[in-house]
């Protein structure tokens, strides 16, 4: 299995609406691909509760943790119209991201 996470940093303000807004927007629309995107196996989508700054650095506001079977199932997300039209909407509101991929035993 392949597993994919993301984690965001928002712009304050972005496409007329606040972080908060916009976080909860993308939660929504990351959500939402699982039903329209038959190769997500598992998706999950957290809003940061934390504003604790500290030396080990700033925390991100919105993490994606997703499961796909293979290799192959996870580009063809990458490639669907849905995953596409998401990617618009969060490149939009974000100002930075991290992610990283690997494959999970199971």
């Amino acid at each position: 299995m392949i597993r994919h996470v993301v984690m965001w940093k928002l712009k304050d303000e972005a496409e007329g609406a606040s972080k908060e807004k916009n976080a909860e927007k993308m939660k929504l629309i990351l959500e939402g691909l699982k039903i329209n995107i038959e190769e997500i196996k598992n998706v999950e989508v957290g809003i940061n509760i934390s504003e604790d700054d500290n030396e080990a650095g700033k925390p991100y506001d919105v993490v994606l943790i997703s499961d796909f079977e293979t290799e192959l199932d996870y580009t063809m997300y990458t490639r669907n119209e849905h995953h596409k039209k998401a990617v618009k909407f969060i490149n939009s509101v974000i100002e930075d991201r991290n992610f990283v991929d690997y494959k999970v035993d199971i």
